[in-house]
């Protein structure tokens, strides 16, 4: 299991919110449990890994609705769906709507525990990708726009007697530009610039689209 992250429990029958968080506990997850799809919107906030398990059958808003106001909102926290009622088209909907898996109650309790750590791994990775593509974003930005020219060119495969023709500067100027976009992008060879340039698709530029 992992260590790290929080499970949030919301179901309005008590026995099975105390179960949960029981159960949970047991192999050292914290779980907080919420007795409507309401009041965890209303205390919702994003303080690190998180999953959610929700019973998709609740008075007021359902656990399909709560997915709808999860993704109305822009909350990304992996959802488990519970149901007593193995109804396919409600599991169909769920899936086509972002959850990440649906069980059928009662569950196998180690069938449960499978689901919420490959939910937490999920929103983990999530995170760890969201971070480096704020991470890049500030690395690109330490570019000119000169040096980002240069740097679209060395991903091109472009030599630098290339590159300086197109862009009319001399080799040792694109030397230059080029040993600073590789300090800057913190990349030691120019197979790092192209994974960087493929993981990260820097726009290009208005004369680079002219050029395409």
């Amino acid at each position: 299991m992992s260590e790290n992250g929080i499970v949030c429990v919301v179901d309005d029958d008590a026995a099975v919110r105390e179960s949960l968080v029981w159960l949970l506990g047991s192999v050292g997850l914290r779980a907080i449990p919420f007795a409507s799809a309401a009041a965890f919107l209303d205390s919702y906030e994003d303080s690190g890994n998180c999953c959610l398990v929700s019973d998709v059958r609740m008075p007021g808003m359902s656990g399909l609705e709560l997915q709808k106001a999860l993704n109305a909102r822009g909350i990304k926290v992996p959802l488990i769906l519970m149901t007593a009622f193995g109804d396919v088209s409600t599991a169909v909907t769920a899936m086509k709507a972002g959850a990440v898996d649906f069980i059928e109650k009662p569950f196998n309790n180690q069938n449960m525990l499978d689901l919420i750590n490959t939910a937490l791994q999920a929103d983990a990775a999530r995170r760890k990708g969201e971070e480096a593509e704020v991470e890049n974003a500030q690395l690109l930005a330490r570019l000119t726009p000169q040096e980002h020219r240069v740097f679209e060119r060395v991903v091109a495969g472009l030599s630098n007697r290339e590159i300086g023709s197109e862009m009319d500067i001399s080799i040792k100027t694109v030397e230059v530009h080029r040993a600073r976009v590789m300090r800057k992008l913190e990349a030691n060879s120019v197979a790092e610039l192209v994974r960087f340039h493929i993981h990260n698709a820097p726009p290009a530029s208005a004369e680079d689209s002219e050029r395409a």
